[in-house]
């Protein structure tokens, strides 16, 4: 016994060489971060695989813990990414019927419209910008 090396054992590991599976609140580590916890700090996994996996719920769901230290920064937002993402919200702000820009999502799916138009529930004026009567002048 005494020629034998003592080797460190990571008790959370399976033994079979997949990742480390901890429970809920016992990562307990420093160095692994969520994907949340790694854009609060303003970084992004960057490509690497997950190190280890944390399940709650008896194992109905889980998130993926990526290692801090190989962790990219953000990418920051471009004037493009930007005009795309206020696009893509104005689609889903716009009513299709009055063309009032809610500043929430309306309901397209379900409604396919507004709740004044769908319904005649009265809108509060201060919840949308109307949309601006088209100027004639600059078709001519």
């Amino acid at each position: 016994m005494a020629d034998q090396a003592l080797v460190d054992v990571d008790p959370h590991s399976p033994g079979n060489g997949s990742l480390p599976v901890f429970r809920w609140k016992q990562a307990g580590r420093a160095n692994l971060a969520t994907r949340r916890q790694l854009r609060e700090m303003e970084l992004r996994p960057g490509g690497q695989e997950p190190a280890a996996r944390i399940e709650c719920r008896r194992g109905k769901r889980f998130a993926w813990l990526y290692r801090i230290d190989l962790a990219k920064p953000k990418l920051p937002m471009t004037l493009a990414k930007e005009a795309a993402l206020d696009r893509a919200m104005a689609k889903r702000q716009t009513c299709d019927t009055c063309r009032r820009r809610y500043f929430h999502c309306i309901p397209l799916r379900t409604l396919g419209s507004c709740l004044e138009c769908f319904d005649g529930t009265p809108a509060d004026p201060t919840s949308y910008i109307a949309h601006p009567a088209p100027d004639h002048r600059l078709a001519a």
